[in-house]
């Protein structure tokens, strides 16, 4: 996803700075004219505005906190603005240290996935002060759709949660409509032609359901990354005292995929699981 979000910039003319842990995977923004850097820290020293989508909280403490990472290299003024799905305490906590160095900092999760990434089509949800979401609002319209601004420090990522909760308990539907139409022995592909456009319609059943009928489990959003926005929406939901039956029976569905091997599969993949309950084999159906 980031590779795509990178390359809108720079086709828009941007001058990019950019780093990865693999540095082959940044190689294409680098034949186009990207900077190879060796550190997040050293993309700071070098960067007005620093964005950064990486896997879990640990990490994104990791390239903004460290010494000589993100907050320790870059320069009064800067924005820094994280579009990983992380925890709203993080996003809190960074903010109040970019502050202390004169720095702004966005928490900006994104959904949409790879498609919406490479369609600049994601939907971008942003916690921060005003003044510095205006300023990376014309970035922002050159990667996503539907930019809302949701409130102070943290409201990205708490948005991000009711998206990821949302879409957990759509996949159970999706995944057990398609069991019910093939055990039923309905034509899928036609199925589909029915029921997407009316009031069962939604993103990942028009999206998602046509791969997973074509046993296409490529990721788009990797299992074990869904399943640890799964366990900060829960633990979340624990601090707010909050009872949440239908995301915590999502997370054990999604745990039991992982222990069969699933953990680098798209989300889609759940239909694995699922049908395994049901002795059935997708693959082969």
């Amino acid at each position: 996803m980031g590779q795509s979000m990178c390359g809108h910039l720079m086709a828009a003319g941007y001058r990019a700075f950019v780093f990865n842990r693999t540095k082959s995977k940044a190689q294409p923004l680098i034949d186009r004219g990207a900077t190879w850097c060796e550190s997040p820290g050293d993309v700071a020293a070098s960067s007005n505005v620093v964005f950064t989508i990486v896997g879990y909280p640990d990490d994104v403490r990791s390239v903004y906190l460290d010494s000589g990472q993100i907050l320790d290299r870059c320069h009064s003024g800067t924005i820094v603005v994280d579009m990983t799905t992380s925890q709203p305490s993080l996003a809190v906590e960074i903010h109040a240290a970019a502050a202390n160095k004169n720095v702004s900092s966005i928490d900006a999760p994104v959904s949409g996935g790879d498609i919406g990434a490479k369609n600049a089509a994601l939907s971008i949800m942003i916690g921060s002060d005003e003044d510095a979401v205006q300023a990376v609002q014309p970035l922002f319209e050159l990667m996503g759709k539907t930019i809302v601004h949701q409130g102070p420090a943290g409201s990205g990522q708490h948005t991000k949660m009711v998206n990821q909760t949302l879409i957990a308990t759509n996949m159970i539907g999706i995944c057990e409509a398609l069991l019910y139409a093939h055990r039923s022995g309905l034509n899928l592909e036609t199925v589909m032609q029915s029921v997407s456009s009316g009031a069962a319609g939604s993103w990942s059943l028009s999206n998602l359901a046509p791969r997973i009928i074509d046993n296409n489990f490529d990721p788009g959003f990797f299992v074990e990354h869904f399943i640890k926005d799964m366990q900060i929406a829960l633990q979340e939901a624990r601090r707010m005292k909050l009872s949440l039956p239908g995301l915590a029976l999502a997370h054990q569905l999604y745990l039991a995929l992982s222990a069969q091997g699933g953990d680098r599969l798209g989300t889609q993949a759940l239909q694995l699981a699922l049908a395994k309950l049901s002795d059935i084999d997708w693959y082969n159906r």
